[in-house]
């Protein structure tokens, strides 16, 4: 178990920043949506705790799309002018208050779906546009290796206190903005506003997944063995993930098709 905790979601993160240095913020963002972070965390809550504690996290983490998504908000907007110390700081603060509201609501499964599809529609429509494409931010060996480090951190400190703070709380901090935070600082640091604000709102687009795993995993956790139902739920997200970048690429397509032909 304790191997577990100390790899699943570091090795993940690698993946995810290594991604950002290959193919650019849009794609970072857009596989960082994949639970990459929740899901590991998740799995081990009900390694720890029974399938119903699992759910009940699930169906938390699937509201905490709000969080999530209140976060890029805060950090989109105030990046543009200020330093990311202070974007960061206001940024968690609202992911923060966020949680806190999504805590005292009942949890409810319906609940949770309205909440995050009006979290990803209101990001989708209110963050900050940019067009930026600059190459992947420069990752050395220390920074990796922080990522990696912090993952650890989180999910050790998610599966120490679960047991306080029940399934609510252990559910909401599952998405903590942990790779978010660090995706977003670096790549304002080394790229500037433009930069995040794309990584940003890629990360909308990939919210589709991660609703679509943690709902699987609310309906059959109580249901299913842990381990099949995970792999079915990741089998999901990575599905929907390929869906929602095959519909942004043909759209893309189409819009760079007409101002072609209104060109000519």
């Amino acid at each position: 178990m304790l191997a577990l905790k100390l790899t699943l979601v570091p090795f993940f993160l690698l993946g995810v920043s290594m991604s950002g240095k290959w193919w650019g913020p849009s794609i970072a963002g857009w596989l960082a949506g994949l639970p990459v972070v929740a899901g590991p965390i998740l799995y081990l809550l009900v390694l720890a705790h029974g399938p119903e504690f699992g759910a009940r996290a699930a169906t938390l983490s699937l509201s905490a799309i709000l969080a999530s998504e209140a976060f890029n908000f805060a950090y989109a907007w105030i990046c543009r002018s200020r330093s990311w110390p202070i974007a960061l700081a206001a940024a968690l603060g609202t992911w923060f208050v966020a949680a806190c509201l999504l805590s005292l609501l009942p949890v409810s499964l319906v609940w949770a779906v309205c909440v995050a599809l009006t979290a990803v529609l209101f990001g989708q429509s209110f963050l900050p546009r940019s067009a930026a494409v600059a190459a992947g931010a420069p990752l050395g060996r220390a920074d990796l290796a922080g990522r990696m480090l912090a993952g650890a951190v989180l999910t050790l400190v998610v599966t120490a206190v679960s047991a306080r703070v029940g399934a609510t709380w252990s559910g909401l901090l599952a998405v903590f903005p942990l790779l978010t935070s660090v995706l977003s600082v670096s790549s304002h640091r080394a790229h500037g506003p433009a930069f995040v604000v794309s990584l940003l709102r890629g990360m909308v687009l990939g919210r589709f997944s991660f609703a679509a795993f943690c709902l699987f995993l609310s309906l059959v956790l109580p249901y299913q063995a842990a381990t099949p139902s995970f792999i079915e739920a990741a089998a999901l997200a990575m599905f929907v993930q390929w869906c929602t970048r095959r519909l942004t690429v043909t759209a893309g397509a189409r819009a760079q098709a007409n101002s072609a032909a209104g060109m000519e």
